[in-house]
């Protein structure tokens, strides 16, 4: 496992959300002016100096349920709230896209070029805003210095390490199924043709060696299919041609969000694997439920511009969805404000928020306490 794939699952999931924010905002006539604040909100919160320099530590990967919390805190930083079944439709359609990314870039190296293109189009979202800007850019300087010059074996290892975290999440998306990209098992069909990675020859010539390793003829033969060469590389900058569409803006050429995600997916076949899913151990669950307590602090409450967005095509549909959400699936959605400063705290609570402090001098910490909590970054910066 890569201890640097998380900033890469973080940027990539973050494009994403952004992505289908913006086309729901649209689609839904919100006025321009909420829209702006609501994509600077949660673009500033996510670029945040302290939360990024946390993130890009060495560190495992964050747990499936620990990933969701994060990207429940961060759709709601602003004055726009989701409900439950829109929550889970939101990040549905996040983890299919940056999965299909993923397993489909030609070479490990293209991982970073992916991030680039989410970067770009949220560098794109910031024009006007300074100091969001500003944050973007910092973080665009990060992703280069801890990528840019990694050798590609390092890059097969974040790549096994991403493909790892969405193991065993195959649901149908619409978009996909219409490309005929995806399967109605929710798997991605994989094609045999089209470009092949950057510096690799066309199949369809066979050569010849003598023992001094020097070609000594060659034979063309039909290949079965039809490839193309890649003419130039991908630039790895702030600026440039990237030589990839993925990672950019599937929802842009009119294509809308509402569309993307079968309000009704059939229940997913359970694996040994799939443990987070199936059988979760009862101790972690309820130190991440412990942990959504704590990490909630003092939540701002919205103005009176707050609204709420759907992301299905009508009320009607999205209350559908509610109901047949799961009876024991876990409502990211429900805030419990706790005032850890009150005396009248319980004492357990006390205690094992003293547990969970970490001194200055400590050498030995965790991949979750690690620093501040990322989280708690997340609700300051908020």
């Amino acid at each position: 496992m890569s201890h640097k794939a998380l900033p890469m699952l973080f940027i990539n999931l973050g494009g994403e959300m952004l992505y289908i924010l913006d086309q729901r905002l649209r689609a839904q006539s919100i006025p321009g002016e909420k829209a702006v604040k609501v994509m600077h909100d949660i673009i500033g919160t996510m670029f945040n100096k302290r939360f990024m320099d946390e993130l890009f530590k060495p560190q495992d990967a964050y747990s499936k349920k620990a990933m969701r919390t994060v990207f429940n805190r961060l759709a709601h930083a602003s004055i726009m709230r989701l409900n439950a079944a829109s929550m889970d439709k939101l990040y549905d359609l996040m983890t299919m896209a940056v999965k299909y990314q993923m397993t489909l870039c030609p070479r490990p190296q293209d991982l970073l070029l992916i991030t680039l293109n989410h970067m770009d189009a949220i560098y794109r979202f910031v024009q006007g805003n300074a100091n969001v800007k500003q944050q973007v850019e910092k973080v665009y300087k990060q992703i280069i210095l801890m990528y840019a010059s990694l050798p590609a074996g390092e890059f097969v290892l974040i790549r096994q390490t991403l493909l790892g975290f969405f193991q065993d999440m195959h649901i149908r998306v619409s978009i996909f199924l219409k490309d005929k990209v995806q399967n109605n098992n929710g798997r991605f069909v994989l094609s045999k043709v089209g470009p092949v990675p950057f510096s690799c020859e066309v199949p369809g010539t066979m050569r010849f060696f003598n023992e001094n390793g020097i070609s000594i003829t060659s034979v063309m033969f039909t290949a079965g299919g039809a490839y193309k060469g890649v003419m130039k590389e991908g630039v790895y900058t702030m600026v440039g041609e990237r030589s990839t569409k993925l990672g950019t803006n599937m929802y842009s050429a009119g294509r809308g969000v509402e569309a993307a995600a079968l309000a009704a997916p059939p229940k997913p076949v359970v694996t040994s694997k799939d443990i987070e899913q199936s059988a979760p151990n009862p101790l972690a669950k309820a130190e991440l439920n412990l942990l959504s307590q704590l990490i909630v602090g003092d939540t701002k409450t919205p103005s009176g511009g707050a609204f709420r967005l759907n992301l299905f095509n009508t009320d009607a549909e999205e209350e559908e969805a509610e109901k047949v959400r799961p009876p024991d699936a876990v409502d990211y959605g429900t805030v419990i404000n706790i005032d850890a400063s009150k005396v009248q705290q319980s004492e357990e609570l006390q205690r094992i928020m003293g547990d969970l402090q970490v001194g200055a001098t400590s050498k030995s910490k965790s991949s979750a306490s690690k620093g501040d909590d990322l989280l708690d970054l997340m609700d300051s910066a908020s």
